[in-house]
């Protein structure tokens, strides 16, 4: 496959490999063994196919020969003759909420806490999917005592029997996510049974049928944060009863536990991905783990179980920590508790390892977040500073030029003795 068209991103601003596997979205496919290969998926009726390097996204799109009908009271209608390259940028644009600099939020949480400043270096690049709410509902629906490679398997066969077929890559075939209506019907509940869905089934075709009957076109979407709408969403159908009430996170959240399947957690996930609630903390055993482990939430308590009222207080603990982008917060530390990313986190802390061994001995030692170099001692904040700190002291000792870039500036913006020293005896040289 050809790179295709590209969009300007850096590596801290999105990381595909991680966004895309980390239980956000569960459609993404890679189909070869390469790292940072194309990774597909269908979006609004197109299938689009992702590659990225250091500084850019690579993206190729393709449309069906003949685009499929979607009549549906919740998501988009995929529109038959758009400006296509225009489109495709925006869809990418909003699905990965690139309007908001995550680099900038990254320094914001790491300056308020201290678990979080320890463990973002390992796992830069996380940003919350913006992503469309029906989707994100039964998603996370089939989320309920379930892993996200499971989760992943049935959402393609959602997809596969009952979403409009899009295209063949690699002899894979990709369908778009189903509207609620393809969800109803008196066979739905029992066929979704026989593909593996458990009891998950029901509460399926029991909320198509509810979003399908018992709402007004537009209803989900009618529960969206204004500020982070999204790419060709329905407007809502206009009422007779006239309200100035703005929607709110607290009222999406109430609005959404009225569904068959959904309870706090759901809800809350809904929100955050497919509403764009970016103040929604979802609370399951990982996070109530971290609650627990890393910030003492809870501790003394003899029950392990969670009812609504502790659900509450872990989100409104973690807002008052992370602020009001709390939802984006808690998905760093919710993929580094990950077990399929311990492996990520591992290198991160071993890289610092191997930096000083590359430094000869007794010129830098990296002790407890301080950098020792020969008798002076230099405090760095995370371990991305050390290993720039021992970059530094390496080129000194070889009488390399320094770039501006790798010098790693102390309070105040002054350099490190080191340096001072090496310029020194440059000079008198």
């Amino acid at each position: 496959m050809a790179q295709g068209r590209k969009l300007p991103v850096s590596l801290a601003e999105l990381r595909i490999d991680t966004v895309l596997r980390c239980g956000q979205s569960f459609r993404w496919r890679q189909l070869d063994d390469e790292w940072f290969t194309h990774r597909h998926c269908v979006l609004k009726g197109r299938l689009v196919s992702l590659k990225q390097d250091t500084s850019h996204l690579y993206y190729n799109v393709t449309w069906p020969s003949k685009p499929p009908t979607t009549s549906s009271k919740s998501q988009s209608t995929v529109k038959t003759e758009p400006c296509r390259d225009e489109d495709d940028v925006r869809l990418l644009q909003s699905y990965f909420a690139l309007s908001h600099s995550l680099s900038a939020m990254y320094e914001l949480w790491t300056a308020s806490d201290t678990n979080f400043a320890k463990r973002a270096p390992a796992f830069a690049g996380i940003r919350i999917l913006n992503q469309d709410a029906w989707e994100t509902l039964v998603s996370f629906i089939c989320s309920s005592n379930n892993n996200i490679s499971r989760i992943s398997q049935m959402v393609h066969k959602l997809c596969l029997h009952y979403g409009p077929y899009i295209s063949t890559v690699q002899g894979e075939l990709f369908h778009d996510f189903p509207t609620p209506e393809a969800l109803t019907g008196p066979k739905v509940e029992s066929h979704l049974r026989e593909l593996g869905f458990g009891y998950r089934a029901k509460y399926i075709a029991e909320t198509a049928r509810i979003i399908t009957e018992e709402r007004p076109l537009g209803w989900l979407d009618s529960l969206r944060n204004p500020e982070c709408p999204a790419l060709g969403a329905i407007k809502q159908e206009e009422s007779d009863e006239k309200t100035a009430t703005s929607p709110t996170y607290a009222a999406a959240q109430e609005a959404l536990l009225g569904l068959s399947g959904v309870g706090p957690k759901v809800a809350d996930c809904v929100c955050l991905m497919g509403l764009g609630w970016a103040e929604a903390v979802p609370v399951d055993t990982h996070v109530w783990q971290i609650a627990q482990r890393d910030y003492n939430f809870g501790k003394g308590a003899k029950t392990k179980t969670m009812n609504k009222a502790t659900y509450d207080a872990v989100g409104l603990h973690f807002r008052k920590i992370w602020g009001p982008q709390a939802g984006w917060a808690q998905s760093v530390l919710f993929t580094a508790n990950l077990k399929s990313f311990a492996a990520q986190a591992s290198a991160a802390k071993l890289a610092v390892k191997e930096e000083v061994a590359k430094v000869e001995e007794g010129l830098v030692k990296v002790e407890e977040g301080l950098v020792k170099v020969e008798d002076e001692v230099i405090k760095v904040e995370d371990e991305d500073k050390a290993i720039r700190a021992v970059s530094v002291a390496r080129a000194a000792k070889r009488k390399v030029k320094l770039e501006d870039s790798a010098v790693p500036k102390l309070e105040g913006g002054g350099e490190t003795t080191l340096v001072r020293r090496s310029k020194r005896k440059k000079a008198s040289g």
